[in-house]
């Protein structure tokens, strides 16, 4: 299956994976765990699906542990369901241990009771490719056809327990050796043996410590100094909508695009961001009520779609990245159907002249998806320590659990 994705996988290894995923800081995959239990119960959720185990011991106790599993989104895509955990079967987990939480663990390989295992990136289904002919890929007035439900191609560790290695497209996976690394990439920061995984506190390295993806002006630098990215303070770590540039791509969720003449509207799957593309309009409003998906006007350029934004609330731009906008910030994409793989690329790029100097920009390339859009996939703040029996474990905020 060739998607043009050596150019995409050049641009995720250089970029340094901003809008791949999630740091693993918070488990130490350094360690290897092993735990066999009873399923009691299993969650599907973003941005981390959990499953929970009543695991005994060598006195007969019991101790409720929780492991904490991809995203529901690419769990459906992969293939899982939750009829594969039935409340009572007895499996065993290999993976890793929490740092703070002794009864939280990072699921590497699941092993059931026939002997069967699947690996934590398994793929039980493969994801269906649309041939260009199953869509009109214009419409009558001779457009390009963008709508229609969308979603990015997933991205996979290539050490399949997503332990080692790094991110590669799942159509790239089986050319690595497990863990491998490709020449010119860099190992997921916090993956075994990286410099953030051997850190004394990884997650503050992870997310307030390393320098800006963007050079900031004085005014950036003070607004990214006051903020905790491993709190709160990041809109990622509480199941909030950051911006229609790390949304539109995060999770690997599914989007819909609907069309008319005078308007294209975009719906997120990631935190549910709703955007209207403006076609017949020249010119932007005077004034415009700052919003997260701010103002959109739209052209066509031969067969390009240009969307021109402005009117943006002040927020994080990219967290992994620790760059954050102002009301300033303008961004200029550019949208464009490739007839024969049926891929929607876009290209971007960011300019916010208060706070930081230069350009940010991108890139992404969204397919049909294997999966109809559903509408903004739940995303659950925990709040709750896991339970346990016999002790208590240390109650902290729940984006502590994510990697």
């Amino acid at each position: 299956m060739n998607r043009k994705i050596y150019p995409a996988l050049t641009c995720l290894l250089t970029a340094g994976m901003a809008y791949a995923h999630h740091g693993v800081a918070n488990f130490d995959l350094n360690k290897d765990l092993e735990l066999t239990g009873v399923v009691s119960n299993i969650e599907f959720v973003n941005p981390h699906s959990w499953l929970y185990l009543s695991v005994p011991d060598t006195n007969g106790s019991v101790t409720a542990w929780r492991c904490e599993m991809r995203g529901a989104t690419v769990l459906k895509r992969s293939g899982w369901t939750t009829e594969m955990f039935p409340a009572g079967m007895q499996i065993t987990i290999t993976g890793s241990p929490d740092r703070r939480d002794p009864v939280t663990c990072y699921l590497g390989t699941v092993k059931f009771p026939d002997g069967s295992s699947i690996n934590r990136y398994g793929q039980i289904t493969r994801p269906t490719k649309q041939q260009p002919g199953d869509r009109p890929l214009r419409l009558a007035s001779g457009v390009p056809n963008f709508a229609g439900d969308w979603a990015a191609e997933q991205l996979v560790m290539t050490d399949a327990r997503g332990i080692a290695g790094t991110l590669v497209p799942i159509s790239m996976a089986k050319q690595f050796e497990p863990g491998a690394v490709p020449a010119g990439g860099q190992a997921f920061p916090g993956a075994r043996g990286t410099e953030i995984s051997l850190q004394d506190d990884p997650v503050d390295s992870y997310w307030n410590r390393r320098p800006s993806r963007m050079p900031l002006t004085a005014a950036g630098t003070a607004a990214i100094a006051g903020l905790d990215l491993s709190t709160g303070d990041n809109p990622r770590l509480r199941c909030a909508p950051t911006n229609i540039l790390f949304d539109w791509y995060f999770e690997m969720d599914v989007n819909r695009i609907t069309q008319t003449q005078d308007q294209v509207n975009m719906y997120y799957g990631s935190m549910g961001i709703e955007r209207t593309i403006h076609l017949s309009m020249h010119e932007h409003p005077a004034v415009i009520e700052p919003s997260l998906a701010g103002h959109s006007l739209g052209h066509w350029e031969n067969d390009v779609l240009v969307v021109d934004t402005i009117g943006f609330k002040a927020g994080i731009l990219n967290a992994d990245g620790r760059v954050p906008h102002s009301e300033q910030l303008h961004i200029v994409e550019r949208f464009e159907l490739d007839p024969e793989t049926v891929a929607l690329r876009r290209s971007y790029v960011a300019e916010d002249p208060l706070y930081f100097t230069g350009k940010f920009t991108g890139a992404d390339t969204m397919y049909i998806s294997d999966l109809p859009y559903h509408g903004t996939t739940e995303c659950r703040e925990r709040t709750d320590p896991p339970a346990t029996t016999g002790k208590k474990t240390e109650e902290k905020p729940w984006w502590r659990f994510w990697d």
